[in-house]
C-alpha cells in the first residue's frame, strides 16, 4: 500500500493545522539552534572579534536581536504552510518526492541535489535583484536590510511578502523535480547554514579562500556583509556565479575579504556603509 495512504488526509483542517505545526517546529527549532550556536560560537567566544567591532564603531541598532527573531519566527511560519501544503500536494500525487531509494539511481541522490541548488540560486539572483527596484524594495525586502550589520539572527528575518516569495520555490521545483525525502531535508538544512553564516557578519573562511577553486564560488559573511552596506552589488544565496557573470560582485569583495582574514590591516574604504 502507498505509504501516503496510511497517513491522515493532511487536506483536512485538522491534520493540515498540525501538520504545519510539526513543520513549524522543526524550522523554527533549526533555525534558533543554528543560529543560536554560530551566535555562541562567534560573538560570546571570540571577543576579540567582538571589541573590533566596538573599534570600529559598528553598533548594532537598539533591539535589532529582537526584532530579527520575531520577524524570522513569522518566516518560519510561512515556511511552515509551504511546508504543509507541499505534503497536502505529495499525498495527492501531484509531487515528485519519492521515499524508495531504489526508485531512481543512487547517482541522482547527489545529482538532484546540485540541481536544486543551481536552479534555486537562480531563482533567488533574480528575485533578488527584482527586490532592489525602488518601488519594490520599500514594499518587500527593506526589513531585511533593516539590519545593516547583519547577525545570526538575520538569516529568516523578512517581511511576510518577501518570505511567501521565498517559500515558493520548493514546492513548485518539487512538482517537477524527484528528490528522495531526506535529500529535501538536506538542502533545507544547508540552507538555513548557509543563511546564517553568510549573515555573521564575522567571516569563518580562512585566508585565501575566496581564491580557492571551490570557495571562489561560495558565498560567505564578508560577500553578503557588502551587500547589506552597499545594497548594489553581491545579490547571491549560495553560490557566487550569477554575480560574476553579470558583473554585480562588489570589487571590495577581495580586499575586505583578505582585512576580515588578517591577510592585510588596512581598512576598505566604501565597506561601512551605503554605496
Amino acid at each position: 500500500m502507498d505509504v501516503s495512504m496510511k497517513l491522515p488526509d493532511f487536506s483536512q483542517p485538522l491534520p493540515f493545522l498540525l501538520a504545519t505545526l510539526a513543520i513549524f517546529l522543526v524550522v523554527i527549532g533549526r533555525y534558533l539552534a543554528i543560529a543560536g550556536l554560530f551566535y555562541g560560537v562567534f560573538y560570546l567566544w571570540f571577543p576579540l572579534k567582538w571589541q573590533q567591532r566596538k573599534i570600529n564603531k559598528k553598533a548594532y541598532k537598539q533591539g535589532q536581536f529582537k526584532k530579527e527573531v520575531w520577524w524570522s519566527t513569522l518566516t518560519a511560519l510561512l515556511f511552515a504552510v509551504a511546508g504543509a501544503v507541499m505534503v497536502v500536494l505529495w499525498q495527492k500525487g501531484f509531487t515528485k518526492v519519492y521515499l524508495d531509494i531504489q526508485e531512481y539511481p543512487v547517482w541522482w541522490l547527489p545529482a538532484s541535489l546540485a540541481i536544486a541548488m543551481v536552479l534555486h540560486e537562480t531563482y533567488y539572483y533574480w528575485l533578488h535583484r527584482w527586490m532592489h527596484h525602488p518601488a519594490i524594495f520599500r514594499i518587500v525586502h527593506k526589513v531585511h536590510h533593516d539590519s545593516n550589520i547583519t547577525s545570526p539572527w538575520t538569516a529568516f528575518s523578512f517581511h511576510p511578502l518577501e518570505g511567501v516569495l521565498q517559500a515558493l520555490f520548493l514546492p513548485a521545483l518539487l512538482m517537477i523535480l524527484p528528490m528522495h525525502l531526506y535529500v529535501v531535508i538536506i538542502q533545507l538544512t544547508i540552507m538555513t547554514f548557509s543563511s546564517v553564516i553568510n549573515h555573521l557578519d564575522i567571516e569563518v573562511y580562512p585566508k585565501g579562500f575566496h581564491k580557492h577553486f571551490f570557495g571562489r564560488w561560495l558565498i560567505g559573511a564578508t560577500h553578503h556583509s557588502l551587500h547589506h552596506k552597499q545594497f548594489k552589488y553581491n545579490y547571491g544565496l549560495y553560490f557566487t556565479f550569477w554575480d560574476k557573470w553579470k558583473g554585480t560582485e562588489s570589487p571590495l569583495y577581495e580586499k575586505l575579504f583578505n582585512a576580515k582574514t588578517g591577510a592585510q590591516s588596512a581598512v576598505v574604504p566604501g565597506a561601512e556603509g551605503k554605496a
